[in-house]
């Protein structure tokens, strides 16, 4: 009786549950286990965002920072990194934003409290997907559990960036095609062409990709009228809420093509990208931006990959009848996510990053492979054990299962693994915001990638914000680079005087540090700016900057290693004769 009960709890298909009651019931369970585990984990990660007051995520300040002229028209004006993060914000995101300061709620709070609701949808949506594909309640919570545990070891739920939105909004699409609900899928790819527009070409592929079937080992083409109105009204979709965002961000254009891109320490090993790798294997397997198989984790997503093998052998593993036609849902997306991925690589980096079109694709396919293969597993090991009166055994068999899956997160030294920074000078920031807001920082320290969110100011430059991607920002940044490193380590007055007055700087951040050969030859992201670098290193171990004697006259604040310098008083010092 009590393993009848368990079957009914674990592995009965709701379509043959003779109970309709018990059947809701059951999914009612699963649904909210699969909640539940989701909240936790979503819960472990916002706490982590609110231990500090000045804490945020990494990718955020990219995106959050210039937000803040919707509070104030005045701030980050005629300012290069705000431009360009504005312009590269996709249209659908920065809307929300608009409207979150409408609402007079700060950018970075709702950053960090909007990863709740993404985490519900998200969950939602993967159980209705795989409930529509095998209908068995407790697949959709492994799969959830799967997925959620997955975007829990990597930034893409607590990033505060378009990507947070990618699998909600991908998971809806799924589901909404799955069951051929029209206005459903035409607003999911709306959604995704507004916040991520990349994912939305996926979604079109796929799409297109439902005019076909394989059937006797051949290609049929569909004779579903419908489909093909819904694939020529996806086309329309797509290119309508893509267009405005593709004007938006050419003002920076063109991007950097491959042949230029090999040529830059940027696009290498240790620098700002790390896009080429002279591991052929790692650059197209498992390269976080150029590798299709790039981020997958947790490894239990990899059992996803035996769903195929199995499924040839349908006879060992009674419950796979249960698999509806659905399922062809997932090779094609398998297929529209690889098509996009070789797309991207062979026209870099016009699509922006290839592993962008597999990385969160894969996860959400695997999850869903992975939940249907190991119940099809627990099933066939449950009826050998029930032939053989193992009773015991198949209550051993569930307790191991559940504890594995669940237990795994406490197997990690971290987990959630969130993308959040702390400030460490919180006093910098305030006092920078009582600063009039025309001002401009310079600094190669790493703290000033943190004064546009906190201090609300304008910098020269920032490590976070050193984008090679588009010509016409990264020449600019890339210039502002070489005369800072120049000026900073320079032994001519003159020379950083003209630095000032160039780039209207109000204020110079260093590092007490920073005047030693071993801060710019450990720095790999200073070490990208040749020659400056070098002749920086070269000048320090012969005699010591200017700068680095006008600290104790020219410091308006101090803190540990930091140090904030008045240009005024720098000017100001003559030149020696």
């Amino acid at each position: 009786m009590l393993i009848t009960q368990l079957q009914n709890i674990f592995t009965t298909p709701i379509s043959q549950n003779s109970n309709q009651n018990q059947s809701r019931w059951i999914v009612i369970f699963w649904y909210s286990l699969s909640l539940a585990f989701a909240i936790i984990y979503i819960l472990l990660g916002v706490r982590q965002a609110f231990s500090s007051k000045y804490i945020v995520s990494d990718d955020a300040r990219e995106y959050i920072s210039w937000i803040y002229r919707y509070f104030n028209s005045d701030l980050f004006s005629e300012d290069l990194i705000a431009d360009y993060f504005q312009s590269i914000t996709p249209i659908g995101y920065g809307l929300l934003y608009k409207i979150v300061v409408a609402l007079n709620i700060d950018p970075v709070f709702f950053s960090k409290i909007f990863p709740i609701v993404l985490g519900i949808i998200t969950t939602s949506y993967c159980f209705l997907v795989c409930l529509q594909i095998f209908p068995i309640p407790m697949t959709g919570f492994i799969a959830s559990l799967l997925l959620n545990q997955s975007l829990c070891l990597h930034d893409d739920l607590f990033s505060g960036t378009p990507r947070d939105f990618i699998y909600p909004l991908f998971l809806a699409f799924l589901y909404y095609l799955i069951r051929f609900s029209k206005l459903g899928i035409l607003i999911a790819i709306a959604l995704q062409a507004l916040i991520y527009p990349i994912i939305a070409f996926i979604d079109l592929l796929i799409v297109f990709l439902t005019l076909f079937d394989w059937r006797n080992k051949q290609i049929n083409v569909s004779r579903n009228r419908q489909s093909f109105i819904l694939f020529i009204a996806a086309t329309l979709v797509v290119g309508i809420t893509i267009l405005p965002y593709t004007i938006q961000s050419s003002k920076f254009a063109p991007v950097i093509t491959a042949a230029v891109a090999r040529t830059m320490p940027d696009y290498w090993h240790g620098g700002r990208v790390s896009f080429f790798s002279h591991n052929i294997i790692s650059y197209w397997f498992d390269g976080r931006d150029s590798g299709f198989f790039a981020l997958i984790a947790p490894p239990q997503l990899l059992l996803g990959l035996l769903l195929p093998i199995i499924l040839k052998f349908k006879s060992h593993f009674p419950l796979s009848q249960q698999i509806q036609t659905k399922i062809k849902i997932l090779p094609r997306v398998v297929i529209a996510s690889l098509i996009m991925f070789f797309t991207a690589h062979l026209i870099a980096f016009k699509l922006h990053w290839p592993s962008r079109y597999t990385h969160h694709t894969f996860k959400m396919v695997f999850a869903l492979a992975a939940a249907i293969f190991i119940t099809l597993i627990l099933d066939a090991v449950w009826q050998w054990l029930r032939q053989r009166g193992g009773k015991n055994l198949i209550l051993i068999t569930i307790a191991i299962l559940f504890i594995g899956l669940i237990s795994y997160p406490s197997s990690l030294k971290v987990f959630p693994k969130t993308p959040y920074v702390e400030a460490k000078v919180p006093e910098l920031y305030n006092f920078l915001q009582k600063q009039p807001q025309n001002i401009v920082i310079a600094s190669t320290s790493e703290e000033a990638d943190n004064i546009p969110i906190f201090a609300q100011r304008k910098i020269l430059v920032g490590k976070e914000y050193a984008l090679p991607i588009h010509t016409k920002y990264y020449a600019q940044f890339h210039r502002r680079m070489l005369d800072l490193i120049a000026a900073q380590y320079s032994e001519d007055i003159n020379q950083i005087n003209n630095f000032i007055q160039k780039y209207h700087i109000s204020f110079w951040l260093l590092e007490r540090s920073a005047f030693v050969p071993e801060y710019i030859a450990k720095n790999s992201w200073l070490q990208q700016y040749q020659p400056a670098a070098e002749q920086a290193i070269s000048k320090l171990n012969k005699t010591q900057p200017i700068l680095a004697t006008l600290i104790n006259s020219c410091t308006v604040f101090a803190a540990d290693n930091l140090v904030l310098l008045n240009t005024s008083c720098i000017e100001a010092t003559q030149p020696k004769k």
